[in-house]
């Protein structure tokens, strides 16, 4: 029973050792978030969200007041954003959110009064 038992151990370590080395490099692909996950997320975060006409009306009043945050790619950041932007790119994976998490407190800075817009 030993060499059994011993076999079975085996053929386990190289069925786990196959699967991992098989899945290690394929491409995650998230669902495309629709609207009622950003609100429920927004909701379970505490965000507010917020519609352009407020954005303009914001930005119209007080600009100094509001950090504006782009999060897409450097290369479409350079192409055009919103004067006054910030470039923050974040991958749409919680591993990417979690590894630059000390990089977004760093650009949000110490002011948690202030009004910061993502987009």
């Amino acid at each position: 029973m030993k060499e059994g038992g011993k076999l079975l151990l085996a053929f386990l370590a190289v069925a786990v050792t196959v699967g991992v080395l098989w899945n290690k490099d394929r491409a995650v692909i998230p669902r495309e978030a629709t609207w009622k996950d950003v609100v429920a997320e927004a909701k379970q975060g505490g965000y507010h969200l917020i519609g352009t006409e407020e954005l303009w009306e914001r930005s119209s009043k007080d600009p100094e007041s509001i950090l504006l945050v782009d999060t897409r790619q450097e290369w479409e950041y350079r192409t055009g954003h919103i004067k006054g932007a910030l470039n923050f790119p974040i991958e749409p994976t919680w591993l990417s959110r979690w590894q630059k998490k000390g990089e977004l407190e760093k650009l949000l800075g110490p002011d948690k009064s202030r009004f910061i817009v993502f987009y």
